[in-house]
């Protein structure tokens, strides 16, 4: 882990020390609001193996589980980690690690047709982001889902922006671009290896 990424990992676990839900992910509308459109961009309404890294106290990855047969979910931080054990102790198709990613990326768990990289890509210097989209492309299914969301606003933790990391992904990881929510605040794009549309999967064009 370099400084940067280090400075950033402190900070986080500085605020882990004062409440398990730092960022109000249970309670904010602004977070809600996200998770409904994250959860509603998805192109398909079931997967078989989903990642989720960086995934906090586990709010979206309750969200994932009802879509998703097998979901491994991810966090540098053992608060968090712990905090989402207990949110998903009830669904045993979910397993919460504790790793580093992108470098103890889990490739004993996939192939994966599903990676949700939500609210954690701007942690990661460009040399960690140009890894995370090697690993993404080399793990995803013939089918497989790539979601992206992130908080668009500079911050001091911020080592890129939601911007530079989602144009990354859309250049590197070798999938179309299914869809794209942009607003002041958010950015959530959908890449997949299936270029068809929502409409053309249910057959209706």
């Amino acid at each position: 882990m370099n400084g940067k990424m280090n400075t950033a990992a402190l900070y986080i676990d500085e605020l882990y020390k004062q409440s398990d839900d730092p960022w109000k992910l249970r309670d904010g509308w602004y977070e809600s609001r996200k998770r409904s459109l994250t959860l509603a961009l998805l192109p398909r309404p079931r997967y078989r193996n989903a990642f989720e890294p960086g995934c906090a106290n586990g709010e979206l990855t309750a969200g994932l589980a009802p879509r998703c047969e097998a979901l491994l979910a991810a966090d540098l931080h053992e608060r968090a980690v712990l905090a989402a054990r207990e949110r998903l102790a009830d669904q045993p198709h979910v397993r919460v690690e504790q790793r580093t990613v992108p470098h103890e990326w889990p490739t004993d768990a996939g192939p994966f047709d599903l990676i949700v990289i939500s609210e954690f890509a701007y942690y990661l210097d460009g040399t960690d982001l140009e890894t995370l989209a090697a690993r993404i492309s080399a793990s995803l299914t013939s089918d497989g889902t790539l979601l992206a969301c992130h908080w668009r606003r500079p911050f001091a933790e911020a080592l890129e922006s939601a911007d530079t990391a989602h144009a990354l992904f859309d250049t590197r990881c070798g999938l179309t671009r299914l869809a794209h929510h942009d607003e002041a605040d958010l950015l959530i794009d959908v890449w997949s290896r299936d270029a068809r549309s929502v409409a053309q999967r249910e057959g209706l064009l």
